[in-house]
């Protein structure tokens, strides 16, 4: 059996995410749409899977995608979603388990420590992130300028772009109509974000 794209990979990836927070499989249209494609470019891409033995799929019936066991699809991290973000103002980070999200494991580093969180607000919108996106963050205590992190600020976390200043640390929202938040240099980082999981209703 040939092996996947990468393409490929990432939509079983959409496909099985969907099927864990629903309970049923998205359409044609909503693969589509979560990857900004045509219909047809989606179909295709169903087929190529199809054909490879890695999906299985009803003719003429919506929401009938099945995932094939194998390698391939049993490759899935299950991250846990530990509470929510502000993209915003600061929230109260409420650090138990609120569910999970699986992933393709090609889409993570081998060695590397995920956890998930619940985006509230739209400080971060410019970035592409919204109120109700899941952010998929890597566990570190660092991060280069310019990168997404999630930093804790007195007991809350908020998500906002990071810079390292002479004196200070400059959380930078994505939106024009909020103001930097400028903290210590002390401050505690939690993670940087690799991945935005949306869910189309």
């Amino acid at each position: 059996m040939k092996e996947p794209t990468k393409r490929q990979k990432e939509v079983l990836d959409f496909i099985a995410g969907y099927i864990n927070n629903h309970t049923y499989p998205p359409t044609i249209r909503e693969v589509a749409d979560f990857f900004s494609i045509s219909v047809k470019g989606a179909h295709d891409h169903l087929g190529a899977l199809r054909k490879k033995g890695l999906l299985k799929q009803g003719d003429k019936k919506s929401r009938t995608m099945e995932l094939v066991k194998s390698e391939e699809t049993v490759d899935i991290a299950e991250i846990p979603i530990l509470g929510a973000v502000a993209a915003g103002r600061p929230i109260l980070a409420i650090e138990n388990m609120d569910g999970s999200i699986k992933m393709h494991r090609s889409f993570l580093k081998k060695t590397g420590k995920y956890f998930a969180l619940r985006v509230k607000g739209d400080s971060m919108q410019d970035a592409g992130i919204v109120d109700g996106d899941i952010a998929i963050i890597e566990q570190q205590n660092t991060v280069r300028n310019g990168e997404i992190a999630v930093v804790m600020l007195d007991e809350a976390v908020t998500l906002k772009t990071f810079y390292r200043e002479n004196a200070r640390i400059r959380l930078q929202p994505e939106n024009s109509e909020y103001s930097p938040i400028y903290c210590s240099r002390d401050v505690r980082v939690l993670g940087r974000l690799t991945n935005i999981f949306r869910s189309y209703e």
